[in-house]
């Protein structure tokens, strides 16, 4: 499941192919969708929970209420059924949703929408390996940063990172076509579960690359008592 960008989708892998999946592309209300779309993905399959092997979900970084309200409700369902619970960054699902042809001898760039002027960014080899840890640069500094050698660019800032890399004189990035986000979850949560120790309930946290944004309210001052006119205001 993911809520963690602007979308909320749920799949359902069995076997070697998703059998329901759903998806809806939204800034923001994943609360009001998440749980109905994990209802309604597993109507359309003849199994039920107990039937389950795992759930994975998006741990960001991304919308901080959309990562929350993912996390919570992955959690609440891995600790009432007793199903292992794998968590995959943004970067891992916006990785995995490139193709093995179109990774193929190119690096991998996961590119993620900070809402700011900067980008999330962290590479990936061919096979999906990571080439350090995740950052974040200002769009303008992406071209000389990066390496050279054939790209292949995925994730929800792919674009804006294409035609910054263009307008520096690079021709040698392509977009990867992508699978949806929660597909994209499933493909990165295969190999994570071969490991015991990443399938907790209590190991699965938050992927934040800077503290949420918060505004804190002014100061209260003395109120006028009703009927009077002037005192202090806030």
């Amino acid at each position: 499941m993911d809520a963690a960008g602007a979308s909320c989708s749920v799949a359902l892998w069995v076997g070697d192919r998703v059998v329901a999946s759903r998806f809806t592309a939204m800034a923001r209300g994943q609360s009001e969708r998440l749980v109905p779309m994990i209802a309604e993905v597993m109507a359309e399959w003849s199994g039920g929970f107990a039937d389950l092997d795992a759930l994975a979900v998006t741990t960001g970084p991304g919308g901080f209420t959309g990562v929350r309200i993912g996390l919570a409700t992955a959690r609440g369902l891995a600790l009432a059924r007793g199903l292992p619970l794998v968590g995959i960054t943004s970067f891992e699902v916006a990785a995995a949703a490139a193709s093995a042809a179109e990774r193929a001898g190119r690096q991998l760039l996961a590119i993620i929408d900070s809402k700011r002027n900067e980008l999330f960014l962290q590479r990936f080899d061919s096979d999906l390996a990571p080439l350090g840890p995740p950052g974040e640069i200002a769009l303008a500094q992406l071209a000389a940063v990066l390496p050279p050698g054939p790209l292949v660019v995925t994730g929800d800032a792919a674009d804006r990172a294409l035609a910054a890399l263009e307008a520096a004189g690079r021709q040698d990035a392509i977009a990867a076509a992508g699978a949806g986000p929660a597909e994209a979850v499933l493909l990165a949560a295969r190999a994570a579960l071969r490991d015991p120790a990443t399938a907790g309930a209590a190991a699965v946290q938050p992927v934040y690359l800077r503290p949420p944004d918060v505004t804190l309210p002014k100061a209260v001052g003395a109120v006028a008592p009703a009927g009077r006119k002037g005192g202090p205001r806030t």
